[in-house]
């Protein structure tokens, strides 16, 4: 494989997007791996998801939602209360802050409905580009879904329709490995990666990356042997190249365990996460 010097921009887009169409036909079920059922939830659970695991925040959000199933209802919460819920997920009383005063911004600036735009996402507090795309990529836009209604369900869909590239910790480190972009900022990775690819790919792609990122391309030790696109990427052998070890390397469904979902969709190939407890 060409370094990132040798390469042409048209080549290594061609390359990126041979990626892509690899991670689709090994991931056909990507999807984000937050339980929620309405767009308030969605939003709620991604901003206490920063510094932990989807596992560990799906772990926690059922008691959360259970007693604060709206806006109103956290935004009126004792702060003690919430911050017995959410301890779990680490950095509690920072998180505590942030969801009970984006619960009060919700409902002085916004009737109490999740704003529809990334522009009045990322107003609110605690929520920033990466958030704000996670809502508006991944839930539903009608009243009933933005007001936190619990009876709404994840399945009724009436998109926000606005794609987004996700940029967390697996997406960037994963760019960098494909030699994509050197850069660190999550913004000008997401500015990067957007002009490689068409709008229509940003939400799907952010998935996939995601999910290659937990299962195979490990931050300490990737699967090299193990990985669907190695003849692809120029950073191959930087972790284990033999099949059998690396296979034993495979997290989540494709090593035989339970994701990061307590209620998975129906297409998830693997067993529901564990609850609380139950590890």
């Amino acid at each position: 494989m060409a370094s990132m010097a040798e390469e042409t921009r048209l080549a290594m887009v061609r390359r990126a997007r041979k990626i892509n169409r690899a991670l689709a036909e090994t991931y056909p079920y990507a999807h984000c791996e937050l339980d929620f059922v309405n767009a308030w939830q969605l939003l709620v659970a991604t901003v206490l998801s920063a510094q932990t695991t989807d596992l560990r925040v799906n772990q926690v959000t059922p008691a959360l939602f259970a007693k604060y199933p709206r806006p109103a209802d956290l935004a009126g919460a004792e702060v003690e209360d919430v911050e017995a819920l959410i301890r779990p997920t680490g950095f509690f009383r920072a998180k505590t802050r942030s969801i009970t005063r984006m619960a009060a911004a919700i409902v002085a600036d916004h009737d109490g409905m999740v704003p529809r735009t990334l522009a009045e996402l990322v107003k609110l507090p605690g929520v920033g580009r990466k958030t704000a795309f996670v809502v508006t990529g991944n839930a539903c836009a009608d009243e009933a879904s933005r007001a936190g209604d619990p009876d709404h369900g994840a399945n009724v869909h009436t998109p926000f329709g606005v794609p987004g590239i996700t940029v967390d910790t697996h997406f960037g480190r994963l760019v960098r490995r494909w030699k994509w972009t050197d850069e660190e900022d999550p913004v000008k990775v997401e500015a990067v990666v957007a002009g490689i690819f068409p709008k229509s790919e940003w939400t799907m792609l952010s998935h996939r990356v995601v999910f290659h990122g937990r299962r195979i391309c490990h931050a300490r030790k990737p699967a090299c042997g193990a990985c669907p696109i190695a003849p692809l990427c120029p950073s191959y052998g930087e972790g284990e190249t033999d099949p059998e070890k690396a296979r034993k390397l495979l997290k989540y469904e494709m090593g035989g365990y339970p994701g990061q979902r307590l209620s998975p969709p129906a297409d998830y190939p693997g067993k529901p996460a564990p609850a609380l407890g139950a590890e």
